[in-house]
């Protein structure tokens, strides 16, 4: 076995991968830029390599300086993680010339189905069920229009090089399908230096459904089930389970059938996976091939037992798999939220700073914590803004789903923003809960965008409830005297107090009952116990006999408490300050109406107006560019141009003014 290997990558696949190692008794060896000098992956490896300034093309895209980091340390092997180089044919090319071994497949299956329209002739003629589309270079917009309405509208506009959402648009009609033309050629060629695209039929109510295969260089190639993966924003997964809550036995073995015999065609040795577009009948389509370990690789490995990467080792090094087909038993269910740096309340715009506070949930054999950062972290620009990989597991889909909305509920993260109070509102949706999804979800339920989860009484007893707990221990540890009184001495007499949620008011009273409180308000009694003490940013504990996390941030007045995707501001008053507080005077927001705000950090792609001009609701007016991806920043309203504060090019710090309105 391999005595030392060199981890081309960062953030949490890095540190996914070192684990494996370690526990194989393989050394590892990191590399990284400037922006990652005290990273977590840097800190867990046993020897780090510097390459180069935080942007990728000048440090973990630099294959020479990779190259000559494992000739320097020793390193006999390369695993690419997922990104950077790891669906570089030349790369591979360039590692094995050397003499290092690539943990990965060959340079033949990775340059056919690293280009889309190689990869599509490649599965018609393995018999793989293909999508109907033009696979042929198109040269301009209006080629792009042309070939959109033979078709049929709608289409998929689609990066030939593409990965991870990148370098694609949906076109409903002419207009978005010359606008989406362009926008994804400018994406593909920052991505991935390769500006191609084609076009093929949206197949309507599509569901995203891979397969994970898993081949030896000996010929040995199996199928390890199916992971759903509808739940997508702008193409990129969000939320991943295994198995998934549509097929049925006959549909996965007819798509597992498939996924090996394209494998087979190409000659695929290691872990990689074939995506299928999915319809409401399960006729199911051929989309891309990842010939590489895919981000949501744990939930296969929560139902399978497997370890993928040791897998990816073990094959690399020459070993053959170590079971067959007939082996492969998935059991259980498991899900993945994907944990981002994006604002779900400013339409997911990216979100970086430092982590001033990081508190993950506890990991056991029913949750799992990927990641690759850590509380005083720093969340970069230049890189994907992904925070963590959050797996619940579960012998049924709604226990891993309960485990997970737990789980969630437990994460505290400060300093930037989040997305899992969006996370949390859709393991909480009905119709996730029911299993009828589509690739359209996130759209379908969230039209205007993410305001919020849902609030609804039980949200309301749990934040009255929590608060009046914490407000009656806070109160007691106020009054406490040199250790002369009881810290808890309001949860142990009945007090009166009122709670304010919004403009609701809720009289309660509090007294000490078992290992908690009994709060009673609304005509109700609840019981809640927990042994929450001040400083923990979580309450853990039940409500009505009802495990309950809820994430506390302190407020001037009160508490603001998150719980199920819904967060409220809470206060707990006595009746006295709560007949004055009917007095205070209302704070007036600032007006911002007729300013065009940078929501984000990023760089100005371009501005597509002037002064002077008048435009129309929805028309687009500029372009920013954030971790890779661009945002167009449409008009609100009808109105005219006032003044254009920033030119193409321009670096924006959140809340920069880039236009005035009249």
């Amino acid at each position: 076995m391999f005595k030392k290997i060199l981890i081309a990558n960062r953030g949490e696949i890095a540190c996914r991968v070192m684990q494996t190692a370690k526990k194989m008794g393989i050394k590892t060896v990191a590399v990284y830029s400037d922006a990652d000098a005290d990273s977590k992956h840097v800190i867990m490896a046993d020897e780090a390599v510097h390459l180069g300034p935080p942007p990728a093309a000048e440090s973990y895209l630099l294959a020479d300086k990779i190259i000559q980091a494992c000739k320097d340390t020793g390193a006999e092997a390369i695993h690419p993680g997922f990104g950077f180089l790891s669906e570089n044919a030349s790369f591979v090319e360039a590692v094995e010339a050397a003499g290092i071994a690539f943990i990965g497949p060959g340079t033949k299956a990775i340059a056919a189905m690293g280009d889309k329209i190689t990869s599509k002739k490649l599965a018609n003629d393995a018999k793989v069920n293909t999508v109907p589309g033009h696979m042929g270079l198109i040269e301009d917009a209006d080629e792009a229009v042309k070939i959109s309405k033979e078709i049929g509208f709608p289409v998929m506009i689609k990066a030939s090089a593409g990965g991870g959402g990148k370098g694609m648009r949906i076109a409903w009609d002419e207009d978005e399908a010359r606008e989406g033309f362009q926008s994804a050629k400018n994406e593909a060629k920052s991505s991935f230096g390769d500006d191609r695209v084609f076009i093929e039929k949206f197949v309507e109510e599509p569901r995203h459904i891979e397969i994970q295969v898993l081949g030896d260089k000996h010929g040995n190639t199996i199928y390890l089930g199916e992971r759903e993966c509808s739940i997508q924003r702008r193409h990129q997964k969000v939320i991943e389970e295994a198995p998934s809550p549509f097929l049925d036995e006959e549909t996965r073995q007819a798509m597992g059938a498939q996924s090996v015999a394209l494998a087979k065609a190409v000659d695929y040795y290691s872990a990689g996976t074939v995506e299928f577009i999915v319809d409401k009948n399960k006729n199911f389509y051929f989309l891309e091939m990842n010939t590489r370990l895919q981000v949501e690789h744990p939930v296969t490995e929560k139902i399978t037992g497997l370890d993928l990467v040791e897998q990816m080792i073990r094959v690399a090094y020459g070993e053959k798999l170590s079971l067959a087909q007939e082996d492969v038993q998935l059991k259980g269910w498991a899900i993945e939220s994907r944990v981002y740096a994006e604002d779900p309340f400013r339409n997911f715009l990216p979100s970086i700073g430092r982590l001033t506070r990081y508190v993950a949930p506890e990991e056991s054999d029913k949750v799992r914590v990927d990641t690759g950062v850590f509380e005083g972290a720093e969340i970069s620009m230049f890189y994907d803004p992904m925070i963590a990989k959050l797996v619940s597991y579960g012998e049924t889909r709604d226990e891993a789903i309960a485990i997970m909305r737990d789980a969630l509920d437990s994460y505290y993260i400060r300093g930037i923003s989040h997305n899992i109070p969006f996370l949390s509102a859709v393991m909480a949706h009905p119709r996730f809960q029911s299993g009828k999804l589509t690739t359209g979800f996130i759209a379908e339920e969230y039209p205007d965008g993410f305001e919020g989860g849902d609030y609804t009484d039980a949200h309301r007893d749990v934040f009255v409830s929590v608060a009046s707990f914490l407000n009656a221990i806070d109160r007691g540890r106020e009054t406490q005297i040199s250790g002369q009184m009881d810290e808890n001495a309001s949860l142990r007499r009945e007090t009166k107090w009122v709670a304010r949620i919004d403009d609701d008011r809720f009289p309660l009273t509090i007294m000490p009952s078992g290992q908690g409180a009994a709060i009673s308000f609304a005509d109700k009694t609840i019981q809640l116990e927990s042994d929450w003490m001040p400083g923990q940013p979580v309450f853990h504990g039940t409500l009505d006999g009802c495990t309950i996390s809820v994430e506390i941030d302190r407020l001037t007045l009160g508490y603001s408490l998150s719980h199920d995707g819904s967060s409220r501001n809470v206060m707990v008053l006595t009746e006295d300050h709560d007949a004055l507080y009917n007095h205070m005077p209302e704070k007036i927001a600032l007006d911002t109406s007729n300013l065009l705000l940078c929501p984000m950090p990023g760089l100005m792609v371009s501005v597509s107006v002037e002064a002077g001009d008048e435009v129309k609701a929805g028309q687009a007016l500029a372009v920013v560019e954030a971790m890779k991806m661009e945002n167009i920043l449409r008009a609100e309203k009808d109105c005219t141009i006032a003044k254009v504060n920033v030119a193409a090019g321009d670096s924006l710090a959140v809340d920069d003014i880039i236009m005035e309105f009249e």
